[in-house]
């Protein structure tokens, strides 16, 4: 299993800029997400996944995976959208997936080129595929990528995670750039300690002169 690779280099600049998610970072220390480097087989799983648990999911893939060896266009392609489908997902998804498939087989997009464009591009480009949209699309940057600086504002567990870590009872698209653009160039991992914060129940800070000290209950 392969990992989103980041170490105390950009653990301390987080601490340097942000004391509050510092201390959050020291209580909870280092998080490991799984991540998948293949581009297109992380493209065909960010589809499966959609609004379905993760078990759901994982039975899906299983079932894709008893029809065909691996995860590749060519592979994927070779199935009707019926063979798809009937690996439990329904008819629009299935089609989104042989969509994608075909897509890169014909060469409307390209994901060997796609590793060296920027962020922005990246999400244009992914985002003009069937069943992607930009969420996806940001998802797909960290978790296969490992682009270091993706904050995502239309991810409810990172809103969600600020307004638990910060104390707030509402978060504007102001107060969230503003956030994003302090993580930065790291906020890839700053969105890792605010998915996990987001799973926690209350949170108290207390402060003694230049440290925090934190509680939390899950």
């Amino acid at each position: 299993m392969e990992i989103f690779k980041y170490g105390e280099k950009e653990r301390d600049y987080l601490k340097k800029q942000d004391p509050l998610l510092g201390a959050y970072i020291d209580s909870v220390g280092m998080i490991e997400r799984e991540v998948t480097p293949n581009l297109f087989t992380a493209l065909i799983y960010s589809i499966i996944s959609q609004q379905i648990s993760t078990k759901a999911a994982t039975t899906i893939r299983n079932r894709l995976l008893g029809k065909i060896p691996d995860i590749t266009p060519q592979a994927v392609a070779g199935l009707s959208i019926e063979d798809i489908q009937a690996c439990g997902m329904s008819n629009r998804k299935a089609g989104y997936i042989k969509s994608c498939a075909e897509a890169v087989i014909q060469g409307h997009i390209n994901l060997k080129e796609l590793e060296l464009l920027p962020d922005e591009e990246v999400i244009k480009q992914l985002s003009s595929l069937h069943g992607v949209g930009v969420w996806t699309a940001e998802m797909l940057l960290i978790f296969s990528l490992q682009r270091p600086d993706i904050v995502s504002y239309g991810d409810l567990g990172i809103r969600k995670g600020i307004m638990q870590l910060y104390g707030l009872d509402n978060l504007t698209k102001k107060q969230f750039e503003s956030y994003r653009e302090r993580y930065s160039p790291y906020g890839s991992i700053a969105s890792l300690y605010l998915w996990e914060r987001s799973k926690k129940g209350w949170f108290i800070i207390c402060k003694n002169s230049d440290f925090f000290t934190i509680f939390t209950k899950i």
